[in-house]
C-alpha cells in the first residue's frame, strides 16, 4: 500500500501544480482584459477574452475534481477499502489502479456507469 500511497501523492502533487499554473493563467486573462477597452458582447477580441477565460476556469474545475477524487482515494486507503469497486465490491484489477489510482470502481462496472 505503501506503492499506492507514494502514486497518490505524486498525482496530488502534479494536480496541485497544474491548479497553481492554471490560476496564474487565469489571472494573466483578467489582468489583459482589464488592462483593454474590450466589450465582451461588441469588441470582436472580447469574445476571444471571455473564450480564454472560460477555457481555463474549466480546467482549474477538472483539476479540483481530480484533487477531490485523490483526497477519497486517500480515505479508502486508511479505511482499508482502497482497490475494492465501489458498486460491485469485487476487488479492482491492478492495470486499473496503476494507470487511474483514484478509480472507485471496476471496468466492467465503469462500462455500465457510462452506458
Amino acid at each position: 500500500m505503501e506503492e499506492t500511497r507514494v502514486l497518490l501523492e505524486a498525482q496530488r502533487r502534479q494536480a496541485l501544480q497544474r491548479l497553481a499554473s492554471l490560476t496564474g493563467d487565469f489571472d494573466e486573462v483578467v489582468a489583459a482584459s482589464r488592462d483593454s477597452n474590450a466589450d465582451d458582447e461588441h469588441d470582436p477580441e472580447g469574445a476571444t477574452i471571455a473564450f480564454e477565460r472560460s477555457q481555463v476556469t474549466s480546467l482549474a474545475q477538472q483539476v479540483q475534481k481530480q484533487l477531490a477524487e485523490i483526497e477519497v482515494a486517500f480515505g479508502r486507503l486508511s479505511a482499508g477499502t482502497y482497490g475494492r469497486c465501489e458498486d460491485c465490491a469485487q476487488p479492482i484489477s491492478p492495470a486499473r489502479l496503476q494507470a487511474r489510482p483514484a478509480a472507485t470502481t471496476c471496468i466492467p462496472c465503469a462500462q455500465l456507469r457510462t452506458g
